[in-house]
């Protein structure tokens, strides 16, 4: 199946200024708003805010990188790049979560002394809350075919969820005087962080690990490939992804005299191709076509 990396990357990047403009907007507000109200949680969502306008700084300079073409030194080009840029976001976050933590566990523990005005709070809130969600209308589109959409948004949407843990602290502040709202908004806020990081890094982990790509059915494969008519045996099988989306594949395949005498070596090769792309979604594949001969002195090496 083809992917036009070309009009999704411009794409993605439009949607990525676009989201920066909105987050560094409310990144401000919600630090002026956090001086003057006193409120951590509006300071911790600023400080999540920071994380996120970071990210999604350098997910567009990772598609700047991703798109130059290839070369004999990167011969798969340099979409690996926003795997990279993904896995610092994922540590930004998870920086983000330990001064939260701090912070909004000294002030429990600690209240004395503590004022929080309740309506510059939930008015700076309620602003960022709205901008969130301009925001996610805006990156959602990208987040099925790129890693670092994908981290953008689900960053968008903690922050969403921190916006509304704020909103909630800020009321019950005005209804009730109770300022700990506020030291408990900030713990919810760094307990929504974490998960999204773990599942960042451990995605782009595995893309440098270069692991099987998830949901992909090695032994699915290596049946249609054997289902190819003239195909005997394969061996020495690889999946892996360049970054998520973009996966690549070899193997060996054993096949009958006949599709070298007949010359048929090349009509093999596309349908071999032609299935992988159709039913896998692999965008690069490699087959090495051998007689069974040369397979059976083969050292495979612990290889499937």
């Amino acid at each position: 199946m083809a992917h036009d990396h070309g009009a999704s990357d411009l794409t993605n990047t439009r949607r990525l200024v676009i989201a920066i403009a909105i987050t560094a907007s409310v990144f401000v507000l919600e630090v002026v708003g956090a001086l003057v109200s006193g409120s951590l949680a509006l300071l911790a969502d600023a400080g999540h805010m920071l994380s996120d306008l970071t990210a999604l700084v350098i997910a567009l300079i990772a598609i700047a990188i991703a798109g130059r073409p290839a070369s004999d030194r990167r011969s798969y080009g340099s979409r690996r790049a926003e795997v990279f840029a993904a896995l610092v976001n994922g540590l930004i976050l998870l920086g983000v979560v330990g001064f939260v933590a701090i912070e909004g566990v000294g002030r429990l523990l600690d209240p004395a002394g503590t004022v929080v005005l309740g309506t510059p709070m939930l008015i700076v809130a309620a602003i960022g809350g709205l901008a969130n969600v301009a925001s996610l209308l805006v990156l959602r589109g990208g987040r099925k075919n790129s890693i670092n959409m994908r981290g953008a948004y689900l960053e968008v949407l903690g922050d969403l969820v921190g916006s509304i843990a704020v909103i909630i602290a800020a009321v019950i502040i005005l209804l009730t005087g109770f300022v700990a709202a506020d030291g408990i908004a900030s713990l919810v806020v760094a307990g929504l962080i974490v998960p999204r990081a773990l599942s960042l890094l451990r995605e782009a982990t595995s893309v440098l690990a270069e692991s099987t790509p998830r949901g992909t059915d090695v032994d699915l494969i290596r049946d249609h490939v054997l289902r190819t008519p003239g195909a005997v045996g394969v061996h020495d099988v690889h999946v892996w992804a360049i970054t998520p989306g973009v996966n690549v594949f070899s193997a060996h395949v054993v096949v009958e005299p006949r599709v070298f005498s007949e010359g048929g070596a090349g009509r093999m090769l596309d349908a071999l191709g032609l299935c992988l792309a159709d039913h896998f979604d692999v965008e690069h594949s490699t087959f090495q076509l051998e007689p069974a001969e040369h397979a059976a002195h083969e050292e495979h090496g612990g290889h499937r």
